[in-house]
């Protein structure tokens, strides 16, 4: 078996509706292998991993995977229930997956979810491997497996705090996105979204965190605020530290200036462990302090914008004697804890033997090689922090409303929206008469409130996402999806163009960019998941217009979650023979991801007209959850549509030269389809089916009425921008430059000339190189019958075959559906399309389905072209369409 890709499809898919790892397995000469047929392999399968009892498959009932073992599946459906079983033993447990033919021989997608990307990835690999051992009766050893699956899930895990804060976002709707590998989260989209770092937000100041840093200035602000903190100062030498401490009665602590986690810290030092003390300091940092020693309980307590939200008490961390064993042996199996991790990977951390504690024993006369008596509990550390092995006990129901003031006051003299109040106090619980405030801490961890080793678990995550998005405040902004066969670019081009009359700053990604405000910033086919992910990752978008095409959906998924408005313009024989994809009703599936993702009390506008978008409807998937269904229409009787509207439906129709909105028992006119300039004087029923989708879904967000009606008049459709259908007047003659690509688009276009009566009809056509061969041939016999010359040639972009591959197959099919007529090829796009206007004549119609923006306008001008919106202006002097 070969691994040929694994694919990250972070959204929503075509598999799940949550993210997935999508592998290429090509089995090879093991394609035709079944479990049933290899003597011995079901048993030592399922003797190596009894789990697989319980997996349900298809069946749905506990045993069904075993069942079909039995019966005999294909090795790839077997890899997919592997990886799923060890996922448990690698602590990343998923319990979904799906395995479908690839459409090549012997080739599937096995699709997992995953909750560690890079853990995920290596079971799916380890699986391949395993099940091929199997097979041929070798041994393998898991252990070192999901010894690696673990480690690098941990690895790469977001940290406690990050991981709060995303669970709590997640819990109130809010989308998150993980940037990088480290702990930088984005909540939210547009102009709502927010970032994290840990316990760090967006809203934290750059200012307060380097206050907080430094220890000598915040002490400096809070007693100038009369918060009680420990004398001391800042020294640089050895000889200032002795001065120091001898000014504090002869006993302190020693600590770094900028230091964190109780790094370099030394409590109880006197003059004979001044020297090493100080010497533990400089280890992190040129600046050492010398500070007054509190006496009391070590105290935590979490502020977040402005209020106490949390507070533990602190302890280091400590073991008890049993009389037998000696403190070493007693560490080691306190860390052997399922609670002890290394890091901050669990909610307790191993307590390290190193040069600290061995110096903190030796100060009470202790060494690790001492037996204990039993009972006798024994602290191996001066500091009480988690990330040195401490333990917590959650204190927030304790804190005295003055000790709560005090801590809130700290914050705010700091500056920190999310800050850690360290205290020493007799106790918390009693108004603060002696002790005070050692530290304000910005990104302050909170595994302690989290996961307390006494007490109540607090929600510190929810009380930093409640500071970012108050009062249920927003975190999304509208969203409106297009996706379909034809008209995609069009459609949403034209809901942005409707929709900037709300004064909002407009997103939209298309075939012909990224555009914000009306301005492009990013060129080419830009109508997948990053492209949205880019522009809902801009704080300055206050509405997003998305093409969302088929490609993008198949091999990453969705760039978003749920949208507000979801189009379904049609669905077309396209793309067919690719991602394994073989029948439009595989294309139908595809689609319907964007329906399904409409959220509740969302708008889905669908193409009444296209049968096989109307089967969207019927999706049990896309009817789970209750919208608001509209359906646009170019046939005004249509009995579906009817019978909608009567059910209380809105509908947007054509109705005698009308766009008309239909619904709560009324009927209003909109638009006069010949003032629309895109619909060439309502000529091209395409774009006006466009026009009514991009109308339904603009009336979704807002638009009003008239405003969408001037709108529609005045929309720029220039190929610059990415338009599609143009029309030129060529020395009386007529040049439309449109982008068909597919036997439908072709077809509507050819359909569309013919209504104007031109004397002539010329096609210059081309067919995408990555179609398969029959749906190539299919382009061809679209236009055969419905131009009187039909000039071939070729994209640049071959996708793959030989130069005049995809030609002679057009050419062929032209020839065989339209025998006797005028047909030639001219392979390069530029000579093309001179070649079919150098002989242009009055009153003929010269359609070109072009490749490159660029060589259409050079084309125009060379040509003397001048751009006009109704073709009878030209074909018929005098005469208008009705």
């Amino acid at each position: 078996m070969k691994i040929r890709s694994i694919r990250t499809l972070h959204g929503p898919n075509v598999f799940h509706d949550r993210p997935v790892l999508a592998m290429t397995l090509d089995l090879g000469d093991l394609a035709a292998v079944e479990s049933s047929r290899v003597p011995g392999f079901v048993g030592r399968l399922t003797t190596l991993l009894p789990g697989l009892a319980e997996h349900r498959c298809s069946t749905g009932r506990k045993g069904g995977f075993v069942e079909r073992l039995e019966r005999g599946t294909y090795l790839a459906h077997i890899v997919e229930h592997v990886a799923l079983e060890l996922s448990g033993p690698a602590g990343i447990e998923v319990g979904f997956g799906k395995t479908v033919h690839a459409g090549e021989p012997g080739v599937y997608r096995v699709a997992v979810r995953f909750v560690s990307e890079s853990g995920m990835r290596e079971l799916l690999e380890g699986a391949v491997a395993f099940v091929e051992a199997l097979l041929e009766g070798r041994t393998f050893d898991l252990a070192p497996l999901l010894e690696r699956a673990r480690r690098v899930a941990e690895r790469d895990a977001l940290g406690p705090s990050t991981a709060a804060i995303v669970r709590a976002a997640e819990r109130r709707g809010i989308p998150t996105r993980r940037i990088g590998t480290g702990s930088l989260v984005q909540l939210g989209y547009g102009k709502n979204l927010r970032m994290i770092r840990a316990a760090m937000t967006s809203r934290t100041s750059s200012i307060a965190v380097d206050l907080a840093c430094d220890k000598a200035v915040t002490k400096d602000l809070l007693r100038r605020a009369l918060i009680p903190v420990p004398r001391g100062s800042v020294v640089e030498t050895l000889e200032e530290a002795r001065e120091a401490l001898r000014a504090l009665g002869g006993v302190g602590v020693v600590k770094p200036l900028d230091g964190n986690q109780g790094k370099g810290i030394s409590i109880g030092v006197r003059d004979a462990t001044l020297a090493r003390a100080f010497e533990l300091a400089r280890d992190h940092g040129p600046d050492v302090i010398v500070e007054e020693l509190y006496e009391g309980r070590d105290y935590r307590v979490l502020v977040v914008a402005g209020r106490v939200v949390a507070a533990s008490e602190r302890r280091p961390p400590c073991v008890t004697g049993d009389g037998e064993t000696t403190l070493r042996e007693l560490v080691r199996r306190e860390n052997e804890n399922p609670l002890r991790g290394e890091g901050h990977e669990k909610p307790l951390t191993r307590i390290p033997l190193d040069e600290v504690t061995v110096e903190c024993l030796a100060r009470r006369g202790r060494s690790l090689d001492d037996v204990p008596d039993a009972g006798e509990s024994v602290c191996l550390r001066q500091t009480a922090n988690l990330s040195t092995g401490g333990t917590a006990r959650d204190v927030t129901a304790e804190v005295h409303p003055h000790v709560r003031l005090l801590c809130e006051r700290a914050a705010a003299v700091v500056g920190l929206d999310v800050a850690g109040i360290d205290l020493v106090l007799p106790d918390i619980a009693r108004p603060p008469t002696r002790g005070g405030v050692l530290e304000v801490n910005a990104s302050p961890g909170l595994r302690m409130h989290l996961a307390p080793t006494e007490g109540a678990p607090r929600d510190p995550g929810g009380a930093i996402v409640e500071s970012l998005y108050p009062d249920e405040a927003p975190s999304r902004i509208p969203i409106v999806s297009v996706t379909g066969t034809n008209g995609k670019t069009t459609t949403t081009r034209l809901v942005a163009h409707l929709a900037a009359s709300l004064g909002r700053r407009i997103g939209v990604t298309t075939s012909a960019g990224v555009f914000v405000d009306g301005v492009r910033i990013a060129d080419g086919d830009t109508t997948g998941p990053a492209s949205a992910a880019a522009l809902l990752s801009d704080p300055t978008v206050e509405l997003a217009v998305l093409e969302t095409a088929r490609g993008g959906i198949v091999r990453r998924g969705l760039g978003y979650d749920w949208s507000d408005v979801g189009v379904i313009t049609n669905v077309q024989a396209d793309h067919l023979g690719q991602d394994g994809h073989e029948t439009v009703e595989d294309l139908v599936r595809v689609k319907a991801i964007v329906a399904e993702r409409v959220h509740e009390g969302g708008t889905l506008v669908v193409n009444a007209d296209c049968p096989n978008a109307l089967a969207i409807l019927d999706s049990p998937r896309v009817a789970r959850l209750r919208r608001n269904v509209v359906l646009v229409s170019i046939h005004a009787d249509d009995a579906r549509v009817r019978a909608h509207v009567a059910k209380g439906g809105t509908a947007f129709l054509l109705e005698d030269g009308w766009l008309v909105e239909v619904g709560d028992g009324e009927s209003r006119r909109v638009a006069r389809v010949a003032a629309i300039p895109l619909t060439l004087a309502g000529t091209a029923l395409h774009q006006v089916s466009n026009a009514l989708a991009a109308l339904a879904a603009a009336r979704a967000i807002g638009v009003p009425v008239e405003d969408a009606a001037r709108a529609l008049a005045t929309f720029d459709g220039s190929i610059e921008r990415g338009g599609r259908c143009h029309l030129y007047d060529v020395h009386g003659g007529l040049l439309l430059v449109d982008y068909g690509h597919n036997p439908e688009a072709v077809r509507a276009t050819a359909l569309m000339v013919r209504r104007w009566g031109a004397r002539r009809a010329t096609v210059v056509i081309a067919a995408p190189g990555d179609r398969s061969d029959a749906l190539v041939a299919e382009v061809g016999k679209a236009v055969a019958p419905l131009y009187d010359r039909v000039v071939i040639r070729e994209d640049d972009d071959r996708r793959g075959r030989a130069r005049g591959e995809t030609a002679e197959i057009l050419r062929r099919a032209v020839v065989e559906a339209a025998p006797g007529g005028e047909v030639s090829i001219v392979l390069d796009e530029s000579e093309a399309i001179e070649h079919a206007l150098r002989s242009v004549r009055a009153g003929e119609v010269v359609v070109f389905h072009y490749d490159d923006p660029a060589t259409v306008s050079r084309a125009v001008a060379s040509a003397g072209a001048v751009l006009v919106n109704d073709p009878f202006s030209v074909l018929t002097p005098g005469r208008r369409a009705a």
